[in-house]
């Protein structure tokens, strides 16, 4: 365990995995590594869906750890608990920037003339 300016290294090393990792399933793959030929391609909806859920999940781990820490639980830091709630934070309004685009494209396609 390295800490640098106060910050343990191996929770930034395994915040940056989790991150890639979390950008390889958005672009379909289940191992960065080692793209998967048999994976199924996932609706929109799925994905949407899948998406929706993972905010939520977020949001619920960000608040639960918020009410730990209110109540004094020693194993949740305070750190850890203001960087669940921007995690959330982030992916909420990441779902609401993609909704603004949905409805934008949808509007767009209404109002175009046939």
């Amino acid at each position: 365990m390295t800490i640098t300016g106060g910050i343990d290294s191996t929770k930034i090393e395994a915040m940056l995995a989790q991150l890639k990792a979390t950008a390889a399933r958005a672009q379909g793959m289940e191992n960065p590594l080692q793209p998967s030929a048999a994976t199924p391609k996932a609706g929109f909806a799925d994905m949407l869906k899948s998406s929706l859920d993972s905010v939520n999940q977020a949001q619920q781990q960000a608040q639960q750890m918020g009410q730990s820490f209110a109540t004094g639980n020693d194993k949740v830091s305070l750190s850890d608990t203001m960087i669940a709630m921007q995690k959330a934070n982030l992916s909420f309004q990441e779902a609401v920037q993609v909704r603004n685009k949905v409805v934008a494209a949808y509007t767009a396609i209404m109002n175009m003339q046939v």
